[in-house]
């Protein structure tokens, strides 16, 4: 059972989303990155960087450093705010991603998630007795700090910048639960699924569930639209896909447009290669995200259905120069002229320079304007 406050809980957040709206709508500026999800070619495209508040920024890790820890960090609005607004200080880019984490979720189900320097997210491993034991009672008031986040993003944010909410998608975070840590290629996960199927297509739902809450509280909170992240979907086979990662995408976005038809959606399955074919059809998404071994004649074709965002290789970026610019150039030739949200295939890395992310911002709203 989903707490018993929440509709309560919703119908006030509703009225701080309409304000938003109303704000939005009278100011008269349009967010460009809205436009592209609603079908609408912008020239030249909008651009927003996955993990564009990172690493690689001075003034992240020098923020970083105060908070103390990560999940701190992500806990703290001021912190949380601070560095969600550094890179649109410094870049102007057309969206601004809240800073927070994908395994909040599993935090909240008191899985004792912990980020420890040089081994990645940990938590403790979860088996079948207790995916069945998972209580969620409660569990968006331990997510109280990141909507606060919101709603103080909204205020603060440029009103041509579009705020960007996001959840880690079932398949995913359920990685991360059944090993306790990251692996290489999910084996944990996928043994544990052939093994005690009901088991884990439960452990999807709660999850499902659980973050079409936080996904609608986002909304209500100011965010204009949300990504759900996919990071491991590559790892699939696909029957595989179609069950772990399609069908509780499906369930997800279902649920946040029955309680807010209005809402735009990102999906974003790493790796799924060929298998994105019909992926916006099966899951509802208003627009696919494209890592960067999507081959762009596929891309191209997969745009015909609606906006595509992607899909430069983040090590371009760390590369910088002639390979930095063949790459956007690239991109621009074939999925310019259709509704494209400029972005990277993954996320920015620590190695990369800002002075070159500069460079690629520049060379992006340079072409067609």
């Amino acid at each position: 059972m989903l707490d018993s406050h929440r509709l309560l809980e919703i119908e006030e957040d509703s009225i701080i989303f309409s304000f938003f709206k109303r704000v939005g709508a009278l100011s008269g500026t349009a967010r460009k990155v809205l436009e592209v999800l609603s079908g609408k070619t912008v020239t030249p495209p909008p651009i927003w960087l996955m993990r564009q508040a990172g690493r690689y920024l001075p003034e992240y890790r020098e923020t970083r450093a105060k908070a103390g820890s990560f999940l701190d960090l992500c806990y703290t609005p001021d912190f949380a705010v601070e560095v969600t607004l550094q890179p649109i200080r410094r870049y102007g880019f057309d969206a601004a991603i809240l800073f927070s984490d994908i395994l909040v979720i599993p935090d909240a189900l008191k899985r004792n998630v912990r980020f420890t320097e040089g081994h990645g997210p940990q938590m403790d491993p979860i088996d079948a007795d207790g995916i069945r034991a998972l209580k969620t009672d409660g569990f968006m008031t331990h997510l109280a700090p990141v909507i606060e986040t919101v709603r103080h993003l909204r205020l603060e944010l440029p009103a041509e910048t579009t705020l960007l909410g996001f959840c880690g998608a079932p398949w995913t975070v359920a990685t991360y639960m059944i090993a306790g840590h990251g692996t290489p290629d999910q084996a944990p996960a996928r043994l544990f699924a052939y093994r005690d199927p009901e088991a884990f297509d439960h452990l999807l739902d709660v999850l499902s569930d659980m973050s079409a809450v936080y996904l609608v509280a986002q909304i209500d909170a100011g965010a204009d639209a949300v990504q759900i992240f996919d990071s491991w979907a590559g790892v699939l086979g696909e029957e595989e896909f179609e069950r772990f990662c399609v069908r509780p995408m499906a369930r997800i976005i279902a649920s946040v447009k029955a309680q807010r038809p209005s809402a735009k959606v990102i999906a974003f399955a790493k790796g799924a290669g060929y298998l994105l074919r019909d992926y916006r059809q099966k899951t509802g998404a208003d627009a696919i995200g494209l890592d960067w071994t999507v081959p762009l004649h596929f891309a191209a074709e997969l745009q015909k259905d609606g906006p595509v965002q992607g899909n430069l290789d983040p090590m371009r970026v760390v590369a910088g120069g002639r390979a930095l610019e063949e790459g956007i150039d690239r991109i621009l030739d074939a999925l310019g002229h259709g509704p494209l949200i400029f972005n990277l295939g993954h996320g920015i890395t620590p190695q990369a320079n800002p002075d070159t992310v500069t460079a690629l911002v520049d060379r992006v709203r340079s072409r067609g304007a």
